[in-house]
């Protein structure tokens, strides 16, 4: 029988914006922020969902798009 190693040694989670770039094909408001991001130079791609939000306030973003934010911060968390 093999050891399972995996247990303790997860992968290092990938930054919030790098992750919510990857998820530019979902079809609900995480896919239509990611679409948005991967379409924004500025956009933080090694930022913390905090530097999302922040961002998103400077470009005058609408409230669903703050609505993505939280719903992607729970899947990257939960990833």
């Amino acid at each position: 029988m093999m050891a399972d190693y995996d247990d303790d040694q997860q992968e290092p989670k990938p930054a919030f914006g790098q992750w919510l770039i990857t998820q530019k094909d979902r079809s609900d408001l995480v896919g239509q922020l990611a679409a948005g991001a991967v379409a924004d130079r500025r956009f933080p791609r090694n930022g913390n969902p905090e530097a999302v939000r922040k961002h998103l306030s400077a470009m005058q973003a609408e409230g669903d798009m703050f609505a993505a934010v939280d719903d992607a911060e729970s899947d990257w968390l939960s990833a």
